[in-house]
């Protein structure tokens, strides 16, 4: 072939190639998504994730990617997990309460969304609500002002209990805080406290054989990614010493814990998706108000009421968002 023969040809070829061959697209932007729990743990709020990003045009894999980061629940990771995400420049990093800390030491201009049950101000994430401002928003579902509420459902069951038992994660920025909540809830009713800290699962145990000792009788586990990672150790120990519980997501009472209240946690991380997707699209996050959480729901295990021996009234029953048998 004569070379002026087969530059015609070549020119001809490139002509006909697709677009994304002879010039550069744009990018596929990359969001970070950090957690502390496992992969296997987290699916559900995954898939929350994803839909909330669809709702806002993305799907992963067509126009936007995600990098998943799991800590395994060793917390003493996710800084280097924020960090690696930073240093990959993601366009944003979705994390809870934890993950979203290690994300905001590690840029102060990276968007950040978190996912959080406590007041994101109270605990130094935003300095305001409505106009967070800076690099940080996300979805806020208050976990931690709910202890009334679930002592009170606790007590409509089990309403001889004089000793509540309280467990929470000291990892959390907030634990402090939620332990003072269920303090002043159970002093209003003149009932007394037990409060314990468990940072590992082996933790558990000793735990619970304090509550045993000192009779506690009813017990409220605290809200933390890492507490929902372990739900099935945790209700197993509550059904094998007995003691009547409280959870902060339905995933407890779906695992065969007595009862939870709060907000829905899938909920949120939708949300957070939506947020996500507004942010990839140009909006700064210091523009968004932290949203607050509307959706709550009260799940109760009946089959576990029953294997703990107790009557359940009918009016807590009539009120239950859902009731598992």
């Amino acid at each position: 072939m004569k070379r002026r023969h087969f530059l015609t040809v070549l020119g001809g070829a490139a002509a006909s190639w697709p677009h994304g061959a002879t010039a550069q697209q744009p990018a596929m932007p990359t969001v970070g998504f950090l957690r502390v729990t496992s992969r296997e743990d987290s699916q559900n709020l995954v898939i929350a994730f994803r839909q909330g990003l669809r709702e806002t045009g993305f799907v992963e894999g067509q126009n936007v990617a995600i990098e998943y980061r799991w800590a395994d629940n060793q917390n003493d990771q996710l800084p280097a997990l924020a960090e690696d995400l930073v240093r990959r420049r993601v366009a944003a990093i979705v994390g809870h309460s934890t993950a979203a800390f290690a994300a905001k030491a590690a840029s102060t201009t990276m968007p950040v969304i978190f996912v959080v049950g406590n007041d994101p101000v109270r605990t130094g994430l935003v300095p305001n609500l409505n106009r967070p401002g800076g690099n940080v928003t996300g979805v806020t579902f208050a976990t931690i002002d709910l202890a009334t509420k679930r002592l009170g459902q606790l007590l409509d069951v089990v309403p001889k209990a004089d000793l509540v038992g309280v467990l929470v994660d000291p990892n959390l920025p907030e634990h402090e805080l939620e332990m003072q909540d269920a303090e002043a809830a159970a002093k209003r009713i003149g009932k007394r406290i037990l409060a314990m800290k468990a940072a590992t699962p082996a933790e558990f145990y000793p735990a619970f054989e304090k509550m045993v000792q000192a009779d506690v009788g009813v017990l409220l586990v605290g809200a933390s990614a890492f507490l929902t990672s372990q739900r099935h150790r945790l209700v197993v120990l509550t059904a094998r010493y007995r003691i009547p519980a409280s959870f902060s997501v339905r995933e407890f009472a779906l695992a065969g814990g007595l009862m939870s209240y709060g907000p829905s946690q899938t909920d949120a991380y939708r949300r957070a998706g939506v947020y996500t997707g507004r942010i990839l699209k140009g909006e700064k996050p210091g523009d968004l108000p932290v949203e607050q959480a509307t959706k709550f729901e009260f799940v109760l295990n009946m089959g576990t009421a029953r294997a703990l021996g107790l009557t359940v009234p009918s009016a807590v029953q009539l009120i239950a968002d859902e009731i598992v048998e």
